[in-house]
């Protein structure tokens, strides 16, 4: 129950700080966010007249605690809405390549105003080994389609370049984000090497 009481409050603060538009939009999102299989998605009616601390008990109720945070902030970063309440500390990742990865996804990416995928894209293309990185894609970010059009290229760059240039471009943070920790989790130096710069 304590745990449970710790989530509640933690998602609480976030939900309060957004303005009633942006609670909308929050809701309106979370009813169409693609959640992992097992889970469904919060029905609209249940949503609509919640206010914030409904929304962080259903939240928690159709999602359990960890995965409820996942949730939200998925919704957040899609939405583009600051994330008041999470900045500080770890995002899960919904990756299942390696459940134990669990990375800061940090102010780091719009420093610039430009996401790190997108900073470093020549680099990323010319020095990713890309396949391994591509299985903690498929089935999250990645299509069964999109992810064998990727594989049936021969040289990762090509791999790299189909996945930049064909689909990349409809991606938003979020998805961008579950790239950057799939990179970190399989080419750890390559990513430390860019972060440097």
């Amino acid at each position: 129950l304590g745990r449970w009481r710790l989530s509640l409050d933690r998602l609480l603060d976030a939900l309060e700080n957004l303005e009633e538009a942006d609670l909308k939009r929050f809701k309106r999102k979370l009813n169409e966010f693609p959640v992992k299989k097992g889970y469904e998605n919060i029905p609209k009616g249940r949503l609509e007249k919640a206010d914030a601390l409904d929304l962080a008990e259903l939240l928690l109720s159709f999602y359990a605690e960890e995965y409820a945070e996942e949730v939200a902030i998925g919704v957040l970063r899609t939405t583009d809405l600051e994330d008041p309440g999470f900045e500080d500390r770890e995002a899960p990742s919904t990756l299942q390549c390696n459940p134990n990865t669990r990375e800061s996804l940090s102010s780091l990416f719009f420093l610039t105003g430009v996401h790190f995928i997108d900073r470093h894209r020549e680099e990323l293309i010319q020095r990713t080994p890309i396949d391994q990185v591509l299985d903690c894609l498929y089935g999250t970010v990645l299509t069964p389609e999109q992810y064998e059009k990727i594989r049936a290229k021969e040289t990762n760059q090509e791999k790299m370049r189909e996945l930049y240039y064909k689909i990349m471009p409809s991606w938003n943070n979020y998805c961008k984000d579950q790239l950057y920790v799939a990179l970190k989790d399989k080419n750890p130096y390559l990513i430390e090497d860019l972060e440097g710069k």
